[in-house]
């Protein structure tokens, strides 16, 4: 594990100030030529010791999930925690589906990395994971966003938490196939995908919401996926609803979520705290299963990712309104769902 952070520290950095600094024709290259990242922070810039007083359920680690609280998800459990039918993919590094706390979870998986494995042995797609959809209420661990749904490990990513857009589109599409209704992908690039953006607008024209990590490029630098139009680009959040200095923003990104010292399940039955706009992303990607349960084809088009989506972006909680949007509000979203059905 030390020669992964190692290694994405710099990877992190290059992207990062690539963009900002190279001349536009080194930059125009295909996703194949500049690889993306995972969304995660290895070193921690803002302080690490948030604590809830109030436990959201009856799992070991509840009273650490202030992001919980913070968004009033309990109260959102009073009309759905999600539904086995509700059917979400990870776009990432792979899922430990041996955890204590995503047994039974994961219904199928792919391999499309230049991995041997679709097992998680960097350790960022197990704790996206587990804040989508770890069980809840089982004595352990922690409870995840949408804890009745379950998942479709696609691994995108490779050992070393690295992407292609190229790869990232194919998961997309399987993911479609297989019947993915939330398709989350906690990884971002500084380079535009064709492929990947294609793959986005069939995902949204069969009924997916894509949900997708802002990035964390210290700015407003625009980072992709996230910024195309069929995606939900998300900042990320502290405990004090102030966006993280690390986390991308501007008018692009669509809503914020909580992103620092995020408590998750992590290979080999362990948990631990991680930071970025990945756990953002998980955050949000999960109340979408929510309120997909909830789901009613108001206008009929056929579908309700738009429904999903205007009632995410719509019940959020006003907050450092200079720098994003809104933050996420499960409670105020599940309202919204429930007034259109």
């Amino acid at each position: 594990m030390a020669r992964i952070r190692f290694i994405w520290l710099p990877v992190f950095l290059f992207l990062c100030l690539a963009a900002r600094f190279l001349p536009l024709q080194a930059l125009q290259g295909s996703s194949e030529v500049e690889p993306g990242s995972v969304a995660v922070i290895t070193s921690q810039f803002e302080s690490a010791s948030y604590e809830s007083t109030v436990a959201a359920s009856n799992d070991d680690y509840s009273g650490r999930q202030w992001a919980i609280p913070k968004t009033m998800a309990p109260q959102a459990w009073e009309f759905t925690s999600g539904k086995a039918s509700v059917v979400i993919a990870v776009l990432d590094t792979g899922i430990d589906k041996g955890h204590e706390d995503l047994v039974g979870k994961v219904i199928a998986e792919v391999n499309f990395a230049d991995s041997p494995t679709a097992d998680d042995v960097y350790g960022h797609g197990t704790h996206v994971a587990g804040i989508i959809a770890a069980a809840a209420n089982n004595g352990a661990g922690i409870a995840g966003v949408a804890y009745d749904c379950r998942l479709l490990n696609v691994k995108v990513a490779d050992d070393y938490g690295i992407f292609y857009g190229s790869v990232a589109a194919k998961g997309i599409r399987w993911a479609v196939e297989h019947g993915a209704m939330v398709i989350n992908m906690s990884l971002f690039s500084t380079e535009p995908s064709r492929d990947l953006e294609e793959a986005i607008n069939y995902a949204w024209s069969k009924g997916v919401v894509v949900v997708a990590a802002a990035g964390n490029c210290i700015g407003t630098k625009i980072a992709y996926p996230a910024y195309y139009s069929n995606c939900l680009a998300v900042a990320a959040t502290d405990s004090n609803d102030y966006v993280a200095s690390w986390s991308s923003q501007g008018d692009w990104v669509d809503v914020a979520a909580p992103g620092v010292d995020i408590y998750s399940t992590l290979p080999g039955d362990q948990y631990g705290s991680k930071s970025g706009t990945s756990m953002a992303a998980a955050h949000v990607s999960g109340l979408a299963g929510l309120l997909f349960a909830l789901r009613s084809d108001k206008n009929g088009s056929g579908f309700v990712n738009d429904e999903v989506r205007a009632a995410i972006e719509g019940g959020c909680d006003a907050v450092d309104i200079s720098r994003v949007k809104g933050r996420i509000n499960a409670f105020h979203a599940v309202n919204k769902a429930l007034a259109l059905r």
